[in-house]
């Protein structure tokens, strides 16, 4: 991926190393949808080793949102962090595409924050955790990764390169526009009269049109931009793939459990992203209207 000489997003808080607010592993007490939810509940060597479906209510439906707790004060990361200046160029790129998309339609595009933090950090959904991985709080619009979770991807899912990295952003920002969008209050409230099962394939929709809403991302920031090199498709396809449901049981237990999936099967992210940056089109993302995922 071609990013080095790319704008950089002003809009980075750097936490890494402020103490996180206290830790301790509050519950989280808004709605917050994040890219590592399942591996949280499934990958028990790192992760909680909890329910799925107990994980994303923790991050998504735990009825109203929780105080912000008491944070140092936000700063810049530095101007020597090549990890740091290359998800703050990633964040920008997502804000022209994302912006321009916007504009088209008539809406504005509000640009989230990305947070940068270390153990633990205090959000407007609660605490969030290092072992949440990425994630994206609706209630303070903004984005937060440890960035760890990078490592993860290599030791754990086998996956590198600094498209699939770009992917994660692309995934969470793309909560984001479903925020604005009304999108995910709209699953939110249908989720909390919803059975367990019901309440999952419903995030599973939520979570395939964020990965399309990222391919969207991909396709015209290439296109404005020619970032996309030999690999990077199939770096991100690569991600897409190794963070499915059905991979993580399978990698966790051994075995697959449908009903209780809440991010879609590995097939299904493949496809969702594909999509995306195939057509590049908002209107080809809606998996709430598809008959088959």
């Amino acid at each position: 991926m071609k990013w080095e000489g790319n704008r950089e997003s002003d809009n980075v808080e750097d936490r890494r190393g402020d103490g996180g607010g206290g830790g301790g592993g509050l519950p989280f007490g808004g709605r917050s949808i994040g890219l590592g939810t399942v591996a949280v509940a499934l990958v028990a060597s790192y992760f909680l080793g909890i329910n799925p479906l107990t994980m994303l209510d923790m991050l998504s439906g735990g009825g109203g949102q929780a105080p912000i707790q008491q944070q140092a004060p936000a700063h810049k990361p530095p101007p020597d962090d090549q990890m740091a200046r290359f998800v703050s160029t990633v964040l920008a790129d997502t804000e022209d595409t994302w912006g321009q998309l916007f504009a088209a339609s008539g809406k504005q595009y509000v640009r989230p924050k990305l947070v940068l933090f270390s153990g633990s950090t205090a959000t407007a959904c609660g605490m969030g955790q290092t072992a949440t991985g990425p994630f994206y709080c609706p209630g303070d619009q903004k984005v937060y990764i440890d960035l760890s979770f990078y490592d993860l991807m290599k030791q754990r899912f086998k996956v590198s390169g600094n498209f699939a990295q770009a992917y994660v952003i692309a995934h969470e920002v793309g909560h984001h526009v479903q925020h604005l969008l009304g999108i995910s209050d709209k699953v939110d409230a249908a989720r909390r009269n919803a059975t367990e099962k019901q309440a999952n394939a419903m995030s599973v929709r939520l979570e395939l049109q964020a990965d399309c809403f990222a391919g969207v991302w991909a396709y015209h920031a290439n296109k404005a931009r020619d970032i996309i090199q030999d690999g990077d498709v199939e770096e991100a396809l690569n991600a897409a793939s190794a963070i499915g449901d059905d991979a993580l049981q399978r990698q966790a237990r051994g075995e697959v459990v449908p009903d209780s999936f809440t991010h879609g099967t590995s097939a299904q992210r493949v496809a969702w992203f594909k999509r995306g940056i195939t057509e590049g089109k908002v209107s080809a993302c809606n998996t709430f209207a598809a008959q088959q995922l």
